[in-house]
């Protein structure tokens, strides 16, 4: 099954960093989205989030539905990616 993993950080969080190598661990292909960068997909991942904190990790599953783990959570991040 094929997903898109979007990670939206800053420059500064370090639970982005331990994300990124947790996905890269497990050979999981991601985009970065730094809000640092581009602050207007800020609103765009509040809306599907409802968080204002990083880092939050947008997994978009092959039928187009999405599932949103925000912060450093392994157990909910595992499962989404699995």
């Amino acid at each position: 099954m094929s997903k898109k993993v979007t990670v939206f950080t800053t420059n500064t969080c370090a639970y982005c960093a331990m994300v990124k190598k947790y996905l890269d661990g497990k050979g999981v292909s991601y985009e970065v989205v730094n809000l640092d960068d581009q602050p207007d997909k800020q609103k765009e991942i509040y809306e599907k989030s409802g968080a204002l904190t990083v880092p939050v990790t947008l997994v978009e599953k092959e039928d187009k539905t999405e599932e949103v783990v925000i912060g450093f959570n392994l157990p909910r991040l595992a499962s989404v990616i699995a």
